[in-house]
This record gives structure tokens, sequence and C-alpha cells, in this order.
């Protein structure tokens, strides 16, 4: 590893992976591979399976058909964050005690809680009850959860959601650190996404003829 890797290689690969619910197949037959290093945008519109594919690899829902495993992995659990459409933010807890939940429950192994506030621009506001906070800066909370506990595997849904430009910005500057750490991350967006390395990054269209991606 190099001196800016934190975690050791690893890979996601999927194959003849089906996803839906209730069911019903929301995706054709999905053969996948993302490497350390590497982005996997899923692209596609409404109802197309983004999201399900993302809870799937999650572990959330199973899949209908195929499998999906992580390589050079210990535990699922511990090596992936999940950080959906909704924040699972709590109103009434500040926006420092939301955080330092979240930092206890996925264990402290990333940024301290002051840091990452800072880092997400929320730092003036750590003491602020998080119901008080705009739908980009709830987004910005949610997303400092995933720098407080260090997880190799971000899969990530609308991340730039509700965010101005510099929130953006601010998504594209986390994830290409985290691929230089050695992560990798699968992200469903409708927003364009670049990193300063296009070949970091590989794009999955849902709901099209394309069956399949690797990186």
């Amino acid at each position: 590893m190099t001196s800016r890797q934190v975690f050791p290689p690893l890979s996601l690969r999927a194959t003849g992976l089906v996803c839906g619910r209730g069911g019903m197949a929301l995706t054709r037959e999905l053969t996948v591979s993302v490497a350390s290093g590497h982005c996997l945008l899923l692209r596609g519109p409404n109802g197309a399976g983004k999201t399900t594919l993302l809870l799937t690899l999650a572990g959330v829902i199973p899949p209908l058909a195929g499998g999906f495993a992580l390589e050079a992995a210990d535990t699922e659990l511990q090596n992936l964050h999940y950080c959906g459409h909704r924040n699972a933010i709590k109103p009434r807890l500040s926006v420092l005690e939301n955080l330092d939940f979240w930092r206890a429950v996925n264990g402290g192994t990333g940024e301290p809680v002051e840091a990452a506030l800072d880092e997400v621009g929320l730092a003036a506001l750590a003491n602020l009850d998080a119901g008080y906070l705009s739908a980009g800066q709830t987004r910005r909370l949610a997303l400092a959860r995933l720098l407080v506990s260090h997880r190799p595997l971000w899969l990530l849904d609308e991340p730039t959601a509700a965010l101005d430009i510099e929130g953006h910005d601010l998504v594209t500057r986390l994830l290409d650190r985290h691929l230089d750490m050695g992560g990798f991350a699968i992200a469903a967006t409708h927003d364009p996404i670049t990193l300063p390395d296009p070949a970091r990054m590989e794009t999955l269209v849902l709901g099209a003829r394309t069956a399949g991606a690797s990186s």
C-alpha cells in the first residue's frame, strides 16, 4: 500500500445479479466488477432499479437471482457504508450529537467528529438542533458519516441531492480522496460527477440494453 492508502485491496463482483422488490425484477442480469480506487456510477430513469441495486449490495434486500461478493474482505457489514436518499438525521439532537451517534454505531476509525463537521462546512452549526438545518446542510451532515468511520465501500444514493455547487465540489473531493485511500464506491445519481482522473470512473446504465460494467 502507498502512504495514502488506508484499505487493503478489495473488489466487489456480481454475476448474473437480478434485483427487484416484491418478486418483481427491476434489472436484467448484471455482471459488475468494481475494484479499489474506482467508482461506478449508476444511471437510469426513475424506477430503473438504481436504489434497489444499492440496497441489494448493502444486504438489505435479497437478490432475485445471481449473487455478489466482496473479495478479500472479512465481513460484509464492516466494510461498507450505505448512504441513502433519506438522511437518517434526528431533528431533536444537535448536529454534533447526530454525528457522534453514528460514529459510536459505526466505529470511531476515521476523523474526529469536530474535524468531519469542519470538512463538510458545518462546524459553526455543531450545537444547533439538526431539525433547523436546510436540506443541503442536512445532506452534508449525512455525508459526514462517511468520514468518521473508515469503511472501504461506499454505496451512495443521490449523494449530491439538495446540494449547491460547493456541495457538488465537496462530494467530488470526498470521493477522490476515498479512492486515493484504496476505497471504492458505487453511486446512483442523476447529477454529473466528474473526478480529476476519468479513468477511475465507469458508468452502468440501468433500464437500457447495457447489462454490465467493470472497472
